[in-house]
C-alpha cells in the first residue's frame, strides 16, 4: 500500500555513526517521527526504555514474533530486534514520516513490504577509521569489537541493495545529505501531489 506518509529505512555497519546521525537529523526535522525498535539486548550508556529501543525479554519478543507483531525482526551480534506494524503503519496512514534505525536484513524485509520506503546505507571512511570509532566508544570488550569488525564487512557488502549512500567521514557533512535525501523524496510528484493536492487540483494535474 502507498501511504501518505514517507517511511526512510537507515542502516550502517555498528560504529557508522547511524543513530548520532538519525538524533541529530530528528532535532533538524520536525516533520520526522522515529520508529522505536524493540530488542532484546541490554541497554547502552544512558539509554532509556521507550526512547532508543522498547528493551524487551527474550520470550517476550518471541511471543510477538508468534503473533505477527513486527514488520521485520533480525538476529544482530546475538540479539534479536524487531519493528513494530502497528506503529509504522498507523504514522504513515497519519500522514507522518517515519525514520526507521534498523539492520540491513530488516531494511530489505521493509523494502518488500513498502516498495516505497527509502534505503539509506551509512557508510565509515575507511576501515581504520571504524576500529578507531569502536574503541573511542568505549562500550565493548575486545573480542566483541572482533565480532563488529568482522560482521562490517558482510553488512557493508549490502550497501549495493540501498538506494542511497552516505559516507560518515565528516558529521556535518554527512548530516546535509541525509536532509538532503529526505527534502528529495518529498519533492517527488506524488509525494507532493499528495500534500499540496489543492494545488494539484487547481493546475488541473492528476
Amino acid at each position: 500500500m502507498d501511504y501518505p506518509g514517507n517511511l526512510f529505512v537507515v542502516a550502517a555497519p555498528s560504529g557508522a555513526g547511524k543513530s548520532s546521525l538519525v538524533k541529530a537529523l530528528l532535532e533538524l526535522d520536525a516533520h520526522l517521527a522515529v520508529s522505536v525498535s524493540h530488542t532484546t539486548r541490554p541497554p547502552r550508556g544512558q539509554e532509556v526504555d521507550g526512547r532508543e529501543y522498547h528493551f524487551v525479554a527474550e520470550p517476550v519478543f518471541r511471543d510477538m514474533i508468534a503473533k505477527g507483531a513486527f514488520f521485520e525482526w533480525a538476529e544482530v551480534h546475538g540479539n534479536l530486534y524487531g519493528t513494530s506494524r502497528l506503529a509504522i503503519e498507523k504514522r504513515l496512514q497519519d500522514g507522518e514520516d517515519v525514520v526507521l534505525e534498523i539492520d540491513w536484513q530488516g531494511a530489505l524485509q521493509i523494502k518488500k513490504l513498502f516498495p516505497n520506503a527509502t534505503l539509506i546505507f551509512i557508510l565509515p571512511p575507511s576501515w581504520d577509521e571504524l576500529l578507531q570509532r569502536l574503541h573511542r566508544r568505549g562500550e565493548d570488550a575486545p573480542e566483541v569489537i572482533e565480532t563488529r569488525m568482522a560482521n562490517a564487512r558482510e553488512e557493508v557488502a549490502q550497501a549495493r541493495h540501498f538506494d542511497y549512500v552516505v559516507i560518515n567521514a565528516v558529521f556535518e557533512t554527512a548530516l546535509f545529505d541525509l536532509k538532503a535525501i529526505v527534502h528529495a523524496q518529498r519533492l517527488k510528484y506524488g509525494r507532493q501531489r499528495r500534500s499540496k493536492a489543492a494545488v494539484f487540483q487547481a493546475l488541473h494535474l492528476d
